[in-house]
């Protein structure tokens, strides 16, 4: 029987982009924690682009010229367990999702896109991240709090169908040991920071920001969810998209190439998220919930980068012919003849200005699971014991 620790590993690590599926099933036999034996984890996730693994192109009009260039075909890769979905365009493996769950050295179940109808299956779980997505404004397609009303409905469907003797849904008892990961506020940042406006204005609109994900934690509690995985945000200072951008000089660049107020917004808004998971912890009782400081780790691989062995650009995207000094040109999109790729790919942190290659995942990966960086410090395995 297949170690519950995989498949928890396999979709705890859905939550954000990091890691190819062998880095990620080599760290967790290493870790151990992986001896107990039991039914598949259920898993839903919550997020945007960093973790949307079909949701945008199938509830998004990818009919149009102005979207259609975004999109890439289904990868033609004969290994791959089930039929593969059109995605955007990032590299092989590169969300945490695609990466556990659609690599053949991982046996696991793929999770479903929420809105993916033809070819899904729902018994495991959803993952309801779409690219794109905000926490506000909260009553538009597709902020956290809509996501969390799809869920909403497929628990109250899938219970149903439980109950007239369905069999691949998600039971009462899969949903109590479920665990629920939200990784998701870079999009909100994003606009927070382009909007160019004094600093204390900017750090102003955080909170409701942080607000709306302690409203969807509270809701998914309220369902009987107990087990939250959540990360912080990245450095958004040291994204090629965010350092492309005019700027007067380099007043604002610390030492190791990033915009510092940028990275003092996410430093912001991830204290704020760290602190709400503390009062959370304290207010729902029974409950397990993880923080997970991504940008400690990202931080460090962009300070650190020529350590990690393999690594020779921190700050430049890999996606070549879209202009000095980083790589960067928001006019010119993936599959444009003008972009075309790296041959030394691997050696790159940035893929395409926003999103990361896989190396650079396969190295976040490999902080991620050593638990260093969470509070409180928990091992995937833990949820064997919590199922």
């Amino acid at each position: 029987m297949i170690s519950i620790m995989k498949h928890v590993l396999a979709a705890a690590m859905t939550i954000c982009v990091f890691a190819t599926a062998a880095a990620a099933v080599a760290v967790a036999e290493e870790g151990g924690g992986g001896g107990c034996q039991a039914e598949e984890a259920v898993f839903f996730n919550f997020g945007d682009s960093n973790s949307d693994t079909g949701g945008v192109a199938a509830g998004s009009d990818t009919t149009s010229p102005s979207r259609r260039p975004r999109l890439l075909p289904p990868p033609h890769r004969p290994a791959l367990r089930r039929p593969p979905r059109r995605r955007l365009p990032l590299p092989k493996n590169f969300r945490l999702l695609a990466t556990a769950q659609n690599s053949e050295s991982l046996p696991t179940r793929y999770l479903s896109p929420y809105l993916e109808a033809l070819g899904s299956d729902f018994s495991n779980g959803a993952n309801f991240a779409i690219a794109g997505s905000t926490t506000l404004p909260n009553n538009v397609p597709f902020a956290l709090r809509i996501q969390v009303q799809q869920f909403l409905h497929f628990r109250s469907r899938s219970l149903e169908l439980s109950a007239q003797g369905f069999g691949a849904t998600v039971d009462e008892d899969g949903f109590r040991r479920a665990l629920y990961s939200i990784d998701i506020g870079q999009n909100d940042l994003t606009g927070i920071v382009g909007s160019k406006l004094p600093y204390d204005q900017m750090i102003a609109r955080i909170p409701p920001v942080v607000g709306e994900i302690r409203s969807a934690v509270t809701t998914l509690y309220n369902t009987g969810a107990r087990n939250f995985w959540i990360h912080n945000t990245g450095p958004l200072g040291c994204l090629p998209e965010k350092l492309a951008a005019p700027r007067k000089d380099d007043s604002d660049l610390d030492a190791y190439g990033c915009l510092k107020t940028a990275n003092d917004v996410a430093r912001e808004f991830n204290s704020q998220l760290s602190t709400i998971c503390d009062e959370m912890r304290s207010e729902l009782r029974n409950s397990t919930i993880v923080y997970t400081d991504i940008f400690a780790i990202k931080y460090d691989l962009i300070a650190n980068y020529t350590s990690y062995g393999k690594f020779r650009e921190a700050v430049n995207g890999v996606l070549r012919l879209r202009g000095p000094p980083y790589n960067y040109n928001k006019s010119i999109t993936c599959l444009n003849p003008a972009c075309q790729v790296c041959d030394d790919g691997a050696k790159y942190i940035s893929w395409d200005g926003v999103h990361y290659t896989e190396a650079a995942n396969s190295a976040v990966a490999n902080k991620i699971l050593t638990a260093e960086y969470s509070d409180p410090r928990t091992e995937f395995g833990f949820f064997c014991s919590t199922a």
